[in-house]
């Protein structure tokens, strides 16, 4: 179980990044999750997108790492998806592929028998929350994203912002501290206009083994002038700073790992109210054989803006050996305005993962 935050996700990777040779000083490990999704829902024959009620899909993210010593390292995840692939997309236009770089980064590394440090600087994921450990759909048990988390206009994009982390942990407790350029709501790229400085951190403490509860949260401006919920009129994006707070846990007995986040989110305007959200989901694992799993997760979110919305979805996973998964998961999805009416996705996930690694002493 991943019970030191971000720290565990750059240490495992270090840990097996010279195959054989685990006690290497440098090398280079290359990791890569290739995924083919289907996908049938009556979002995709409504307006705007109109179309037929079922799409293929695919998304590639190569993690590449690369060791100069023992305390230095480069880390990066690189993207290539179609459009539509996440759930979120179904119900909007367009068709294409696009590539990202979630993250690239500079990393410098001291452990002991008391704790560790991890130093980083580059394009990285946000701070806040914690499902952004597992957004990998190796790592995901399920198809979607827990109902705040997403990539374009979510209060929690899983897209990399730009800035510099510290991460460190000490007995039982682990801690970040994240300085970026632009917010988790919007991450904007060093080159776009509109970046405003943003922090973001947390922590957490391991009841026991198996056991651990956080918190995190962010503050800082939000928009940009193109945003689509930017209006004509509105004050400067500098001037209208952000807040969200969360708490999460995460525990794992056995055969059997729960997550659970709840976490509230405040988007300041002048024009209109202030658009606030409440959102949280719990979900739970369960290992039946060394090839077969069953999964649910239960989420709501809650706005002024667009009122309450309610999903559940469940998978059941099944792996023909250890560099491939295939998952099928059903999804509904409750809205209480009466504008809106339920949404029913049915999806079908084929994972393969691949690894390289060379290194020396």
């Amino acid at each position: 179980m991943k019970t030191r935050c971000h720290l565990v996700v750059f240490f495992s990777l270090l840990s097996a990044s010279v195959g054989s040779a685990q006690e290497a000083n440098t090398g280079v490990d290359l990791r890569a999750t290739l995924a083919a999704q289907a996908v049938a829902s009556n979002e995709l024959t409504e307006a705007p997108r109109s179309g037929s009620p079922m799409i293929a899909g695919s998304r590639s993210v190569l993690y590449p790492t690369i060791k100069f010593n023992e305390h230095l390292f480069l880390t990066g995840a690189l993207q290539l998806v179609t459009r539509p692939y996440y759930y979120a997309d179904l119900s909007t236009t367009g068709y294409g592929a696009k590539g990202s770089v979630l993250q690239a980064t500079l990393n410098y590394s001291r452990v002991s028998q008391k704790g560790s440090v991890l130093l980083r600087a580059g394009q990285m994921s946000t701070a806040f929350g914690s499902f952004v450990l597992r957004y990998d759909d190796a790592e995901n048990a399920l198809v979607d994203l827990p109902i705040s988390y997403g990539y374009y206009y979510a209060p929690v994009s899983i897209l990399g912002v730009a800035g510099a982390q510290i991460d460190a942990t000490r007995g039982k407790f682990d801690g970040r501290l994240q300085f970026a350029n632009s917010s988790p709501a919007n991450p904007r790229s060093i080159f776009a206009s509109d970046q405003y400085g943003n922090w973001a951190g947390g922590g957490g403490f391991t009841i026991r083994q198996g056991l651990r509860i956080g918190a995190s949260g962010y503050r800082g401006p939000y928009l940009d002038r193109k945003y689509a919920y930017y209006f004509p009129g509105e004050a400067n994006p500098s001037k209208l700073p952000a807040h969200a707070v969360g708490i999460d846990m995460n525990w794992a007995h056995g055969h059997t790992t729960a997550y659970a986040e709840a976490q509230r989110f405040v988007m300041p305007y002048t024009l209109i109210p202030d658009f606030r959200d409440t959102a949280g989901y719990a979900e739970v694992r369960q290992v039946l054989s060394p090839r077969w799993f069953v999964a649910g997760r239960y989420s709501i979110t809650s706005t002024n803006a667009t009122g309450r919305t309610n999903s559940f979805e469940t998978a059941a996973g099944y792996r023909p050996d250890r560099f491939q998964l295939l998952k099928v998961g059903y999804e509904f999805k409750h809205y209480n305005t009466s504008t809106e009416h339920d949404d029913h996705v049915l999806g079908i996930q084929f994972i393969t993962t691949l690894h390289k690694s060379v290194g020396r002493e």
